[in-house]
């Protein structure tokens, strides 16, 4: 989902001006949560799996948009937003990240990879389509349980095939759901520590 528009709202990201980055957060949070929840709508309308959701304060599910870039821009927005914390992530990810946080719910997971070139999953990403929204997070109450009901009553498969370790001790698994236009989003579930 790399494009234009989401190229320019990354470089604004890293805007001088408070209000650039926050503007162009809320865009690039409005953008990946419309694609999430119109690829996931029917899993929220399910009762036994809508349970397992994290309510966010909008009453919706809480959400959080990843966007992968490359290293140099990773260390800009990093660096223009106050330096937040780096992600402890597994060493077996090929990741760095940090979470940038704004009024209103709007949460973005800024991701880049620790070895340009080596393969690693957002390396691929950013070699097939440049910077953009790589992923969105859907928080969930039990992990496997939402798996389980996603298999049994959607028909689909999580990435992995067992849940596994997150960045910061949680606990994740990917799904690559169909979106509108005949593409595809890589959904997150994750399960706090």
């Amino acid at each position: 989902m790399a494009d234009g528009d989401i190229i320019s709202l990354i470089r604004s990201l890293g805007g001088a001006a408070s209000a650039e980055r926050v503007r162009a957060a809320e865009t690039i949070f409005e953008l990946g949560s419309k694609l999430a929840l119109r690829s996931v709508e029917s899993w929220l309308k399910f009762p036994s799996l809508a349970t397992h959701f994290v309510r966010g304060s909008s009453g919706g599910a809480e959400l959080t948009v990843g966007i992968a870039v490359n290293p140099a821009t990773f260390d800009r927005l990093r660096s223009a937003n106050g330096s937040p914390r780096l992600a402890d992530v597994p060493p077996d990810q090929d990741a760095r990240e940090f979470e940038l946080e704004f009024s209103g719910g709007v949460r973005l997971d800024v991701l880049t990879t620790t070895r340009p070139g080596g393969g690693g999953a957002i390396d691929r990403y950013l070699l097939k389509f440049g910077e953009g929204i790589q992923q969105i997070e859907v928080l969930v109450s039990d992990i496997d349980r939402a798996t389980e009901l996603l298999g049994g009553q959607f028909a689909v498969r999580p990435i992995y095939p067992a849940t596994r370790a997150g960045a910061d001790g949680t606990r994740v698994n990917f799904f690559l759901v169909p979106a509108p236009d005949n593409k595809k989003v890589l959904i997150e579930l994750v399960q706090a520590k």
